[in-house]
């Protein structure tokens, strides 16, 4: 009953910023590690930044200086700011949580819905 409810995506200039965010909802114990992903047509799902629950921070080396992974623990929202952004940035990006349920022993992976991020002029 986990879901990830990811708002934002859109059409976007080079250069210009976007910021997504990802709230988790439902029968939520605890919430480990979040991260972002983003996929390409064709292409194999990729990490772009992940953030533990204490705060560490890693990311993709293609996002490094440009990306910032965020995550506000009393709203159980991650949020991805993304500036600079290039054409090579257009994906579809999904949010990710090791989510504990209420009714369950074990953390286990969680997806969003993904959302379609485009750089073009």
């Amino acid at each position: 009953q986990v879901q990830l409810v990811e708002p934002g995506g859109g059409l976007v200039q080079p250069a210009g910023s976007l910021r997504l965010s990802c709230a988790v909802s439902g029968n939520i114990f605890s919430i480990n590690t979040m991260g972002w992903y983003r996929q390409a047509p064709g292409k194999q799902r990729e990490l772009v930044a992940t953030i533990t629950s204490s705060g560490n921070t890693n990311y993709a080396d293609s996002v490094k200086g440009r990306f910032t992974i965020s995550r506000d623990n009393a709203k159980n929202t991650v949020y991805l700011q993304m500036n600079s952004l290039k054409p090579d940035d257009t994906e579809v990006y999904y949010c990710n949580g090791y989510i504990l349920t209420s009714g369950s022993g074990a953390y286990r992976a969680y997806w969003g819905q993904g959302n379609q991020v485009t750089v073009s002029s």
